[in-house]
């Protein structure tokens, strides 16, 4: 547990409305009462001026809050000034802050740090909030809010409880039973029934598309009008169009938001061959591009159209062009014909991609650990060793451990928390 008392603005930037500061750790109590004199009741709001320690002069009229710890956000004494939020009172305050001894600037995280290592959230809670404090649309909010809220964290405590039974089943039989080659059938099938829940669960869509956009790659031939439909879509010049085969040298991605869905949309240089080794370099990464693609959106010739497994067939410049052949949208970037037939197949097919809104997905990180001890599982529901069996459970409990951050994590706490806002 830090011992060192942490203060920031924990609101916006200034000038604003209303600023929050916050003020953490064992020194929370004293240092607030230096600045604003006496701390109302815990967690009863006041009004109080608030001074600066050393030459009494008024610096606001506040709204103060008083937390006592472990009932905290953090885990620790806290005390919360809701100050004017013009520039000079927020630097007024916090210069008095700093003017304490034993009361430091907090770094960017360091609140919600606290509170991991103080016990009030685990590990995935705070990969939900700092998901939550990145979200963009409306999906990320509400799967970031889900994690943030305990959502998976409640789910990782069911499964723990049915380990730890199986552990004691495990434990007891190695203790008491006289004849260890007869195995309970239910420590098997508990392991074997659990290790393929957990293999569900890994199954489901993970979180990154929804984090980074659905990456929608728009590809074909040089002068097929990618990037005409590019710029249709995005609403503006992105990239650009001439009659000249080959514009497009390197790939431009758009992010944007479908009917709350994430997109990246992906322009790129037209598939052909050619001598010019500026272009080379363009096919080449487009052709990758189109390997990577979460949907592709194909407008060369049906016949050359490339396998993918989420594929919409465009005949564009439609107005000038003969009937689309069968299975191809029809579609003009200069008319507008198509485009929202387009948008609403990649709006379907991308959402396919993403977790329920209603659900709860998994990062790389998180799937990792959950891939651990259903690995682990499966191992103790295969084996006829009881010894081996308790083994494997005990692995299964560790790794659920680094899942929720209670060991062996110390490697990537840093990089969680470095994602989070000064004052969060």
């Amino acid at each position: 547990m830090a011992q060192d008392t942490i203060f920031s603005l924990s609101s916006g930037r200034p000038p604003a409305a209303v600023a929050v500061i916050r003020i953490s750790g064992p020194g929370a109590h004293g240092a607030g009462a230096r600045i604003a004199g006496d701390l109302p009741e815990v967690r009863t709001a006041a009004v109080r001026e608030l001074r600066h320690p050393d030459s009494k002069d008024l610096l606001d009229e506040a709204l103060v809050l008083r937390f006592d710890g472990p009932a905290s956000a953090t885990g620790e004494d806290i005390v919360e000034f809701q100050c004017h939020g013009g520039r000079a009172v927020v630097d007024g305050v916090l210069a008095a802050l700093a003017s304490i001894d034993g009361l430091q600037m907090a770094e960017p995280g360091e609140f919600t740090r606290r509170a991991f290592e103080n016990g009030r959230i685990d590990l995935t809670e705070a990969e939900g909030l700092a998901d939550l404090l990145e979200a963009e649309t409306e999906s990320q909010r509400k799967a970031a809010l889900a994690l943030a809220e305990g959502g998976l964290s409640k789910q990782i405590a069911a499964w723990q409880q049915q380990l730890l039974a199986l552990s004691a089943a495990a434990e007891r039989a190695i203790d008491y039973d006289e004849d260890d080659s007869v195995l309970d059938p239910a420590l098997g099938g508990g392991c074997a029934e659990l290790a393929v829940e957990l293999q569900l669960w890994l199954e489901r869509p993970r979180v990154e598309p929804l984090k980074a956009g659905v990456r929608v790659v728009v590809a074909g031939p040089p002068n097929a009008g990618k990037s005409s439909l590019v710029n249709a879509i995005a609403g503006q010049e992105r990239a650009i169009v001439t009659a000249i085969p080959g514009t497009t040298r390197d790939h431009i991605e758009v992010p944007l938001a479908l009917g709350g869905i994430p997109l990246l949309l992906t322009d790129t240089a037209g598939l052909r061959e050619t001598d010019d080794e500026v272009e080379a370099i363009g096919v080449g990464r487009a052709a990758k591009l189109v390997d990577a693609a979460d949907v592709l959106v194909w407008l060369g010739d049906p016949g050359e159209t490339p396998e993918h497994p989420r594929l919409i067939k465009l005949h564009a410049k439609a107005d000038i062009r003969e009937p689309a052949p069968a299975g191809s949208l029809a579609l003009s970037s200069v008319t507008g014909e198509g485009v929202s037939d387009l948008l609403e197949r990649i709006g379907t097919l991308a959402a396919s991609l993403l977790p329920a809104e209603d659900g709860i997905s998994l990062n790389r990180r998180q799937a990792a650990h959950v891939e651990e001890a259903a690995v682990a599982l499966g191992n103790a529901a295969c084996s006829g060793d009881l010894v081996v069996i308790a083994e494997c459970l005990r692995d299964a409990r560790g790794a659920f451990d680094r899942l929720t951050g209670r060991a062996g994590v110390e490697d990537v706490l840093d990089a969680i928390f470095a994602r989070f806002c000064l004052g969060k």
